[in-house]
């Protein structure tokens, strides 16, 4: 079973029907018990990273993402609910994240450039997330493909071995992190259409 975590933050509906799309049993869940005892588990999010971490908190799950996690489970991490597995983040200063992953939050700065923030649309992926382990996820997306992203924030991991996909906008940023069974993307694969809803079917098969 894939736990979906409702915190009141997530593209709920979308994520769970791609999900369902692709072939998974899912439950859509708030119950810490539900995420201790599953063999997969989502965290969406659209948001604020404080808002969201003051809600995981309230709700007592914390803890059990970070264990399901430790034990090794497949986890995929998307938009806000990657940023999330950082130790903080520019939008909320003083909040302290998952800590699952080192590094940080930091908000896009474009002086002199005339892209707009924040950044919207359709925008292609690449790196050594395509090539060698860990690229299953991956399975049948070609290199360059376009995905859909909404996003003020990227993250900035300190371990450069993590980094899984990249995307250019201005310079290049990390738009896909992964460790272990451990997945977070930036861009929203629900919403990516056909390779989207491919990379979605892969984590299924993980």
């Amino acid at each position: 079973m894939i736990a979906v975590i409702d915190y009141g933050m997530g593209n709920l509906r979308s994520v769970e029907k791609a999900l369902q799309q692709a072939g998974a049993k899912i439950k859509v869940t708030s119950k810490p018990a539900d995420v201790a005892g599953c063999d997969k588990l989502v965290l969406p999010g659209v948001g604020a990273f404080g808002d969201a971490m003051k809600e995981l908190k309230g709700l007592r799950l914390v803890a059990p993402i970070k264990d399901a996690i430790n034990r090794g489970i497949p986890f995929l991490g998307l938009c806000l609910g990657a940023q999330l597995l950082f130790d903080k983040s520019d939008e909320s200063p003083g909040v302290k994240g998952l800590s699952v992953l080192g590094g940080r939050v930091k908000k896009f700065n474009f002086r002199g450039k005339s892209l707009k923030v924040p950044h919207m649309g359709w925008n292609s992926i690449q790196g050594s997330g395509f090539r060698g382990q860990g690229a299953g996820i991956l399975n049948g997306v070609p290199e360059g493909s376009y995905m859909y992203f909404v996003h003020s924030y990227y993250m900035k991991p300190d371990d450069k071995d993590i980094v899984f996909t990249t995307t250019e906008y201005g310079s290049g940023f990390v738009s896909g992190v992964r460790r272990g069974n451990l997945y977070g993307f930036q861009f929203h694969p629900e919403k990516s259409q056909a390779l989207g809803l491919k990379i979605l079917g892969n984590f299924v098969k993980l």
